[in-house]
């Protein structure tokens, strides 16, 4: 079994487009309204916006998350929690082995909560 779709609440479509498309650095891949559908293609996962669809938290993989959430906070983007390190990773079950799992939080432009993950490997000192 793999996951396949994850829909999203989204009051407002066109404001929650803009706000996926400059997260997420791509467009949607499809859109039907009605009756209010908007997809994205997150490495073969489908993320739908969607009316009336009950809130999820999405956990999305970045690069560098402090710069992510000073870009997101440059753009208004409200910060619910600072990058800080979850856990350790001490073998490649969730992540690669012998990195920090760090986490940071944001809301959508719908009051989404989102997660923001970095897997950083541990400099040996």
């Amino acid at each position: 079994m793999r996951l396949v779709q994850v829909a999203q609440r989204a009051d407002d479509l066109t404001r929650a487009t803009a706000f996926y498309t400059d997260l997420l650095g791509t467009a949607p891949t499809a859109s039907f309204d009605p009756p209010g559908l908007v997809f994205f293609d997150l490495a073969g996962v489908r993320l739908l916006l969607e009316r009336g669809a009950p809130g999820a938290t999405l956990y999305l993989q970045v690069d560098d998350i402090e710069a992510a959430v000073e870009r997101l906070r440059a753009q208004g983007v409200r910060v619910e929690s600072e990058p800080h390190v979850i856990f350790s990773h001490s073998d490649d079950s969730l992540g690669p082995a012998g990195a920090h799992e760090w986490q940071a939080f944001i809301r959508d432009s719908e009051g989404n909560l989102v997660g923001l993950v970095e897997h950083r490997q541990v400099s040996e000192t």
